[in-house]
């Protein structure tokens, strides 16, 4: 071992269990420090800055995971080992998600333990040896390797390598899985906050009641459950950049606090009277036109003003069809790598098949469709392996007409309300029964406020499983233009 000893963390709130992990590290001439709360983890993490963290997840004082995404914002680079109970399986992937280097399944062997510290080191060493590459070499790592070559990927990258330098607020609009995430991580990676922690945030996987709290964190008491104070997104974005993705899915009274935070740049915890200076980049994202949003008072116009300092589109997968071959290969590689495969390619049908499909789910559909493909591939990925059926390109099923002589009478206007109102009770009824009733599901699918479609369901007559109750509004369009006739 080197003259130099690294530090190791050993975070658990059992004394018994930290006894026995500091003998068998200490035993390999590492330095050990240990802590049985959240905060002096965290202050540690600071101050004494070690080169590992072992980290029980099966704690009741606090919780494993949201200890290592804290950690993570303070130390980007610290190799986290999760130390698995075997029932959680499922909290273990998470960690991985989350950062962690990997993870042991108790009971495990001091000898599994120390080979994968070793091995943790090892990476550590090169992955800092590898921060000192060339410019060139960096520029491996642009868009064009993570999206593709087409055209639009090469304007989307003078786009972001325009934007990255400034402080400017960007709003990314595309289809869910069009790589929006990619292209914000991009743009910070290209600034001069990239040192700092970037720190994304789904809005549409948060529910409302809970969403402030995370965005501006909140203070012990604040409501039940609060037994902790909490930082928010904001304090850990702190001279980072905050990625606010599916903006539009944000309720009108969150945007409010948002703006007032953007120009005053100050925020708030739930509970808290005292004001906490953020300086944080914003970068947001939609699957929806914020500004078509701003027409129905769905999204505040002056918080849409205020973001929409530079704006870039992600075209959908389908639109820039010469990606996917390259896509494809990329995501071969990465399949053959994590299942320990040697899949050479893809047959000349499996090429066509994937070059004319329409891709609804865009590149993330593309990655696990081929995922599933090398898993069942042997030699060549075919037509069969991909399973890809016929879907239409996204739009409406049907088209609306109007059929027989049901406008005599009837002034144009009146003929298009009718109509409308036609095309709005069929794609409500079958949207709703598709969602089983959801109508948060319903409202995201047709992308619409949450607060409309129920004005638009009881306008309607039309129940949460998408049958049409009442008669009176419920006539055909051709009974109800005979009645006009007839009057």
């Amino acid at each position: 071992m080197s003259e130099y000893e690294p530090l190791i963390l050993i975070v658990d709130e059992n004394e018994d269990i930290i006894d026995f992990l500091v003998r068998i590290v200490r035993s390999e001439g590492f330095k050990v420090l240990t802590a049985n709360k959240r905060e002096t983890a965290l202050a540690l993490i600071g101050s004494e800055k070690p080169d590992l963290m072992l980290l029980d997840s099966n704690m009741e004082s606090m919780d494993g995971l949201e200890l290592l995404r804290q950690a993570k914002v303070i130390s980007q680079d610290l190799p986290v080992i999760f130390l698995s109970n075997h029932r959680d399986t499922h909290g273990a992937v998470m960690a991985i998600k989350e950062g962690a280097y990997d993870y042991l399944t108790k009971p495990f062997e001091s000898n599994e333990l120390m080979q994968v510290i070793h091995q943790a080191f090892e990476e550590r060493t090169l992955g800092r040896k590898g921060k000192n590459l060339s410019s060139k070499l960096r520029e491996m790592k642009s868009l064009k390797e993570t999206m593709g070559p087409s055209d639009e990927v090469v304007r989307i990258n003078s786009e972001v390598n325009r934007v990255a330098e400034s402080d400017f607020t960007v709003v990314i609009i595309g289809e869910t899985g069009s790589g929006k995430e990619l292209i914000a991580r991009a743009i910070h990676e290209a600034s001069p906050r990239s040192k700092a922690p970037f720190i994304p945030v789904d809005c549409g996987a948060i529910p409302e009641t809970l969403l402030e709290s995370e965005l501006f964190g909140h203070e012990r008491g604040a409501f039940t459950g609060a037994e902790v104070q909490k930082p928010g997104k904001f304090e850990l974005a702190q001279g980072g950049t905050l990625f606010l993705d599916e903006i539009s899915n944000m309720p009108l009274g969150s945007q409010a606090k948002l703006l007032r935070v953007i120009q005053e740049k100050k925020v708030y915890r739930v509970g808290g009277t005292k004001p906490i200076s953020v300086n944080v980049r914003l970068l947001v994202a939609s699957n929806q036109d914020l500004h078509v949003l701003t027409e129905s008072d769905s999204f505040r116009r002056d918080l849409f003003y205020r973001l929409n300092e530079f704006s870039i589109g992600v075209p959908p997968l389908r639109e820039r069809k010469e990606d996917i071959p390259y896509l494809a290969k990329r995501f071969l590689d990465l399949a053959n790598i994590e299942l320990k495969k040697n899949v050479k390619g893809f047959s000349e049908s499996a090429l066509n098949v994937m070059f004319n499909y329409p891709w609804p789910g865009n590149v993330r559909q593309l990655r696990s469709t081929i995922r599933r493909a090398a898993l069942l591939a042997d030699e060549l990925i075919t037509e069969k392996h991909l399973d890809l059926k016929r879907v239409p390109v996204p739009g409406l099923a049907f088209t609306p007409r109007v059929e027989g002589t049901p406008w005599k009478g009837l002034s144009l206007k009146e003929i298009v309300d009718q109509s409308t109102t036609a095309v709005e009770r069929e794609v409500l009824t079958q949207v709703l029964r598709n969602t089983g009733g959801n109508k948060a599901k319903a409202a995201r699918l047709l992308k619409m406020d949450y607060k409309t479609i129920h004005v638009k369901l009881r306008k309607l007559g039309i129940s949460e499983k998408g049958i049409e109750v009442g008669q009176e509004d419920q006539q055909p369009f051709q009974e109800n233009s005979a009645k006009r006739l007839s009057a």
